[in-house]
């Protein structure tokens, strides 16, 4: 399916809001709802949005596992096991 068929006006979205949910259900594809010609928000389904959040928090962990390394606040394997051993 086109990207452009994926944006809808906010009257489109208004009147076909049962079809719409079985749709993004079935492609997991979003929707982009216009209002005034200017993209307002996205549509998407449950499971979609929440693979989403967990991406970007994932992402985020990296992010802050990379600003770690380049700071210097990491440990080798020793240390960790060592410090692990004296409980």
């Amino acid at each position: 399916m086109k990207y452009s068929e994926r944006i809808k006006p906010i009257s489109y979205l208004k009147s076909h809001a049962a079809e719409i949910v079985k749709n993004l259900a079935e492609t997991r594809e979003p929707l982009v709802i216009t209002q005034n010609g200017e993209a307002k928000l996205v549509v998407m389904d449950v499971r979609s949005y929440e693979e989403s959040i967990e991406t970007l928090a994932l992402l985020k962990m990296l992010a802050m596992s990379n600003k770690d390394i380049e700071e210097g606040k990491v440990y080798s394997a020793e240390e960790v096991f060592a410090e692990l051993d004296k409980d």
